[in-house]
């Protein structure tokens, strides 16, 4: 029996912990990673290598891997000194050796994803670096993903440099063939959106027959979504690649224990409140789940609970 295509867009943390989880359903699993990164290793090596930041894509090959977990924290494995590499983690560094011995970043993440016993495809948006630079609501720009969150200020819009950067064909292919698309979760302007503003991308996401879903954060993002909702989240998608992209938002319903929201709100972010109204209105079905686990005072989406969800709309 053929298995569903799941494809899911994103970066950051986000993407890979829900990637743990959907790895042990008998799905066929394409994550689309996002090549905007320019912080750390990642920015070092896109600078010096002139090729796409691997930071995201090495995370992402992690949690889809299936080999002994040392061979995991290997590629995990960051410098601590040595001149040149501090700071750069082995896997980054491989995937700069092979993007150099294949003469392509996409072909590159494909031969480290037969060493890595990679359960699933892992595929840049672009074969290329880009860069992301906001707008903010005061006219400011900011140049460089890392930077955005830093500027304390309301983002009004974010964009690509070069605006007409081409999508990777494989990435569009895994799209149009999909029986379920799933963006996010992640950083809204600078893990999804610099996945979605690559035209190719968008096209064949409104293209295809597939249902597609938004997995909304449970908590703001201070420097990017400052006491945003549900509906904020989407119409910042809709404000950014139009009408048409989503069809469900799947949202958390779990009460939010007193001491994490102090915790939180401490550093300045709060529970993402579902505005359930709006959000009719621009369209989408919201579906609500209990979907939190709890680490050492930390938030996260459950990955078992969100992958069953996931796999409950096939």
């Amino acid at each position: 029996m053929k298995k569903a295509n799941i494809v899911i867009l994103g970066g950051g943390t986000g993407l890979s912990v829900l990637l743990r989880g959907l790895k042990s359903f008998p799905v066929d699993i394409t994550a689309i990673v996002t090549v905007a990164d320019d912080g750390g290793s990642s920015g070092r090596l896109r600078k010096e290598l002139d090729i796409p930041p691997p930071g995201d894509v090495r995370n992402v090959l992690v949690a889809l891997s299936e080999v002994e977990p040392i061979v995991e924290e290997l590629f995990q494995h960051r410098f601590e000194n040595g001149n040149g590499l501090t700071g750069h983690s082995l896997g980054n560094l491989l995937l700069a050796g092979m993007t150099s011995i294949t003469g392509d970043f996409a072909r590159g993440v494909q031969v480290l994803s037969r060493v890595l016993n990679v359960k699933g495809k892992v595929l840049p948006a672009a074969n290329q670096s880009i860069v992301l630079h906001a707008e903010m609501e005061d006219g400011s720009l900011v140049e460089g993903e890392s930077k955005i969150p830093q500027a304390g200020k309301r983002i009004k819009r974010v964009f690509l440099e070069p605006a007409d950067v081409s999508a990777l064909a494989d990435s569009v292919q895994a799209i149009e063939q999909a029986d379920l698309i799933v963006i996010g979760p992640g950083s809204l302007y600078t893990s999804i959106l610099p996945n979605l503003l690559v035209p190719g991308i968008t096209r064949a996401i409104k293209q295809a027959k597939a249902e597609k879903v938004y997995i909304c954060n449970v908590m703001t993002q201070p420097g990017e979504t400052d006491h945003f909702t549900a509906g904020d989240h989407v119409q910042a998608l809709v404000d950014h690649v139009g009408d048409d992209l989503l069809d469900k938002i799947l949202v958390n319903t779990q009460p939010i224990p007193h001491s994490y929201a102090e915790r939180y709100a401490g550093e300045g972010a709060m529970e993402v409140k579902v505005d359930a109204d709006r959000l009719k209105t621009l369209a989408v079905e919201v579906i609500g789940d209990e979907l939190l686990y709890f680490n050492n005072q930390l938030l996260r989406h459950d990955a078992g609970k969100v992958s069953q969800r996931l796999v409950s709309m096939l």
